[in-house]
């Protein structure tokens, strides 16, 4: 399915962006899926089954309803959808900073679209603490959200936007008190920054390295493969030192 996508009417969706894209958000059997949706898919739901043509494939799926805090805007008039999106059934994720100081097209990864979403109008370029404690808030009480996910592009200073996600956790944990929230960034120049995060309310984080193989770092991205590896481990180290163990993941 992951590959061949499958058929069903799903309000729950994701364009391309910063994380998963292009795709639609289900339950399969219960747990949190994100497919590409394909009306040539041999997959097809029928009344919450998984068919593969006639045939029950034995898994339940149930479509993710659209969330009530998407009909709410902000004071200011933002559409609450265009400052964070549920993901799955239960996550509320954001991406703080919507530019990345990576992205002009030597630098970027290849896989990322960060900046697409902009472009679109499907999101705004930053989003203040203010708006995310107020869109948490809404998540948490409308629709029975229990974590939050913050990621963020690249920014110039020397703590790559970590700072500003520290801002921002703050804003959100004051809010709503205990909900988890995972914050992504790079690594920080100043590694005292992870305690920052954690003081303003992270439970985790996340510092994706994307590769191992420094071949494949500088040919899908270079930008972040001016990052050394060496920096990647003592941020890695630091995280799981200030989160504690099972606290700190990266992609690959």
């Amino acid at each position: 399915m992951a590959l061949q996508g499958v058929r069903v009417d799903a309000p729950v969706q994701r364009r391309s962006g910063a994380g998963p894209s292009d795709d639609n958000h289900v339950l399969v059997d219960g747990a949190n899926a994100a497919l590409p949706i394909n009306p040539q898919s041999p997959y097809l739901v029928r009344d919450g089954r998984l068919m593969r043509g006639s045939v029950d494939t034995g898994l339940s799926v149930q479509v993710v309803p659209r969330p009530r805090f998407y009909d709410l805007v902000t004071a200011d008039g933002v559409p609450y959808e265009k400052i964070a999106r549920l993901h799955g059934a239960d996550v509320l994720a954001t991406t703080v900073v919507q530019t990345c100081i990576r992205y002009a097209e030597q630098d970027r990864c290849r896989f990322c679209a960060i900046e697409e979403s902009l472009r679109s109008g499907s999101t705004i370029a930053a989003k203040t603490p203010a708006q995310l404690a107020e869109v948490a808030e809404a998540a948490v009480r409308l629709d029975g959200v229990r974590q939050m996910v913050m990621t963020t592009g690249t920014t110039a200073g020397p703590d790559r936007g970590a700072r500003y996600l520290a801002r921002c956790v703050r804003a959100v944990a004051e809010a709503v008190p205990g909900l988890p929230i995972q914050v992504q960034c790079e690594p920080p120049a100043d590694l005292s920054v992870l305690t920052t995060l954690r003081e303003a309310g992270a439970t985790a984080i996340g510092i994706h390295v994307e590769s191992l193989d420094e071949e494949v770092r500088r040919r899908w991205m270079p930008g972040k493969a001016t990052v050394p590896m060496e920096q990647y481990e003592a941020a890695w180290d630091e995280a799981v030192r200030v989160f504690g163990r099972n606290r700190v993941s990266t992609y690959l």
